[in-house]
């Protein structure tokens, strides 16, 4: 738990903050898991800190939910245009 903990410290991912008077606070709950190698031999224990995503509700923690997902045939129209593009470019550098 030190370790995350020290890693959101490193990575200047969070910082601590008083409790705010008006909104509800999530909570948060560590998750435990061992990560093993193949056969089966516990490498390293793992924790996780997680927001309790569940606690909140419409109307009162949040408005709407976005997921962003994009379809198949976006990423490829995006790496062809890319592609195409990207052979111009070569063609004037030339």
């Amino acid at each position: 738990m030190h370790e995350e903990l020290n890693n959101f410290t490193r990575n200047e991912v969070w910082t601590l903050e008083a409790k705010p008077e008006g909104p509800r606070v999530i909570g948060t709950k560590w998750v435990f898991r061992n990560k093993q190698d193949g056969e089966g031999n516990i490498v390293r224990n793992k924790a996780i800190l997680v927001a309790k995503g569940y606690s909140q509700v419409e109307g009162i923690d949040f408005g709407e939910t976005f997921a962003p997902v994009a379809r198949l045939e976006a990423i490829q129209f995006l790496l062809a245009y890319a592609t195409h593009h990207e052979k111009g470019c070569l063609k004037q550098a030339s």
